[in-house]
């Protein structure tokens, strides 16, 4: 046996997992030079959905963040999760795409692809494992882990032999969701060791508190490495903190050599920078068994969470945790990690607050019943497939077999936003987000979210967070016990009235526009009118409007397709629910909506 090998998750997944991935360049590259020095397997630094928040919220060139970080971090190897045919985005893209993708990756810094696809299906992750091959770079192909009739320790043996097969320099157990408990660890571990010859590595949430002990096991089996998380972003959603995982270890036949003093040190760093993200923390990233119950990952958890309460539907969590493992299973089981977890999730989340059962259909859900994100791993509902997309054919090939290059188009698209490959790649992930990005930075105009301070008000003041308040001759002991994130003009507030748990929505007047500078108007939101005729157009959930297919005077028929909304990264397609004449639009392009609103009217 040798030492275990440390792979850190502090730069990608640990924030991820814990704060919405909201940490900045600015609060990596100081402690950089003590991070190299401790002999880490790797570093996790990019992939997932970091792309996505440098881009859309942090306002960061992440592919700036990349080469700043392999300066930093001259002496250890960079890694980064990749989504197989989908990269870092929720399609499939063509092979030109993925093949320039991994090349900029690589050249930009990334010595360590952990590459995956959603569904276990390894016809999509065939062209980014060639690819990072011809770069010279480590290829590690993952398996994603989960439950259900149709995965057992025989599936999971054959994907390992089949990575093998496919070249890949080492393997990886990703374990999501935190299901794995200690005994199917061990058996697991141990039969890929005997069966393949390349290194074992095992990713495990904490989510359910096993991942540790889970970890133990797996290193006891043979397993080469495995991920850990300094200990000011571990446990919960995240993964087993570093440090204990290290003191675990010292003094046996795996011990992993790292100064565990240093790392503490570290620890410390990264507790004081964690503060500074507050907002971003969320109820839902603590310890959770119900993973073991209904399969959904922490971190899809808070997703849901931050939907429903949009909805004003937070009381409906638990229906939609009921609900998530009936609809996996009509889909015919498929992992529950990006971008199954969100198709699951949001279908979930349709079925339960629009009273029926796929009343409404995202369009991934519709693509994903026609093969177009590759093979089921069980057997697919042939209702519900019927109901998504009639008799229309499922496709058996490899999805990207049926798509065409893609570079060329996309060079053209962007023009002279795009400075260099960097920049046509960026807008290739993200369409809209991508341009967007591209155009404030050559306005000079890029300037990321706010980050609140911590219990301060708007005038610098220490702002009180349990008070007494007097109405009417009567006196309520209030206490603030936390604050949700701003929806438009609204947030919630959680409040402890009299030792009630309460929710208010509060609305920042300040920021609303005047009325002929007489009276305050509503939100946008309210300046559309209610839903209350058959012909008023709405949408199931809170949303933003991707495009609107239709124009006043067009002549449709009922389900007829008129706009397409995205929430929670889905799209679904909103059809016209009766024929006629569309008589007024009150949307455009980038507005967000909820649901009781007239976002058509159709006369």
């Amino acid at each position: 046996m040798s030492k275990v090998n440390i792979t850190d998750t502090i730069l990608r997944d640990a924030h991820q997992s814990l704060i919405a991935t909201r940490m900045r360049t600015e609060d990596m590259l100081p402690i950089c030079d003590r991070l190299d020095k401790i002999g880490y397997w790797s570093l996790e630094v990019w992939g997932g959905a970091t792309f996505d928040a440098c881009v859309r919220y942090l306002k960061e060139d992440p592919w700036q963040r990349l080469r700043l970080l392999r300066q930093a971090l001259p002496n250890t190897r960079l890694q980064m999760l990749l989504r197989g045919q989908n990269l870092l985005g929720y399609r499939h893209y063509a092979d030109d795409v993925v093949r320039a993708f991994v090349k900029q990756a690589a050249e930009n810094g990334i010595d360590v692809f952990r590459i995956f696809d959603a569904m276990n299906d390894l016809r999509n992750i065939k062209t980014s494992i060639d690819t990072v091959k011809q770069v010279n770079k480590h290829a590690q192909g993952a398996i994603c882990y989960t439950t259900s009739p149709d995965h057992n320790l025989q599936y999971f043996i054959s994907l390992g032999r089949e990575l093998e097969k496919m070249g890949c320099d080492s393997i990886v157990i990703k374990d999501m969701a935190g299901l794995l408990t200690p005994v199917v660890t061990a058996d697991l571990v141990k039969a890929l060791v005997d069966q393949v010859s390349i290194p074992v590595h095992l990713h495990s949430h904490a989510t359910s508190g096993l991942s540790s002990i889970c970890q133990y096991k797996a290193v006891e089996n043979g397993a080469f490495g495995i991920d850990t998380a300094i200990s000011s972003f571990a446990d919960g959603t995240s993964h087993p903190p570093t440090e204990s995982m290290v003191a675990a270890f010292k003094n046996t036949e795996f011990d992993s050599e790292l100064d565990l003093v240093a790392l503490q040190e570290i620890g410390f760093y990264f507790y004081e920078v964690r503060k500074k993200y507050h907002q971003f923390e969320s109820e839902f990233t603590g310890l959770d068994t119900r993973v073991q119950v209904n399969q959904v990952p922490g971190g899809m958890i808070s997703n849901l969470s931050n939907q429903l309460k949009e909805q004003d539907a937070l009381t409906r969590m638990n229906d939609v945790l009921s609900e998530i493992p009936l609809v996996r299973k009509e889909l015919g089981y498929p992992p529950l990690v990006t971008p199954t977890s969100q198709i699951v999730g949001t279908q979930a989340v349709l079925n339960v607050l629009s009273g029926e059962r796929y009343k409404t259909i995202t369009n991934e859900v519709k693509l994903y019943l026609q093969g177009r994100y590759g093979k089921a791993p069980g057997k697919v509902s042939p209702q519900v497939r019927q109901m998504a997309i009639g008799n229309e054919d499922v496709i058996d090939c490899r999805p990207a077999d049926l798509l065409a290059d893609e570079m060329d188009k996309l060079r053209k698209e962007i023009g002279n936003l795009a400075h260099n490959e960097d920049d046509v790649l960026t807008y290739a992930m993200f369409p809209d987000i991508g341009r967007t990005f591209l155009e404030e930075r050559d306005k000079g105009k890029l300037v990321p979210e706010a980050l609140e301070p911590a219990n301060v008000d708007g005038n610098g003041h220490s702002a009180a967070t349990e008070f007494n308040v007097t109405i009417h001759g009567e006196t309520y002991h209030i206490g603030l016990t936390g604050a949700g994130h701003r929806t438009q003009d609204m947030r919630p507030y959680y409040l402890s009235i009299d030792g009630v748990p309460e929710e208010i929505m509060v609305e920042t007047l300040s920021e609303l526009e005047l009325d002929d500078n007489q009276s305050r108007k509503s939100s946008a939101s309210g300046k559309r009118p209610r839903a209350t005729e058959a012909g008023h157009i709405t949408t199931s959930m809170p949303g933003v409007i991707i495009e609107v297919l239709v124009n006043i005077g067009d002549e449709i028929k009922a389900g007829d397709p008129v706009l397409i909304t995205e929430a929670m990264k889905m799209e679904t397609e909103i059809q016209a629910s009766i024929s006629g004449v569309v008589a007024a639009i009150h949307v455009a392009k980038g507005d967000s909506v909820t649901p009781d609103e007239t976002l058509i009217e159709i006369g």
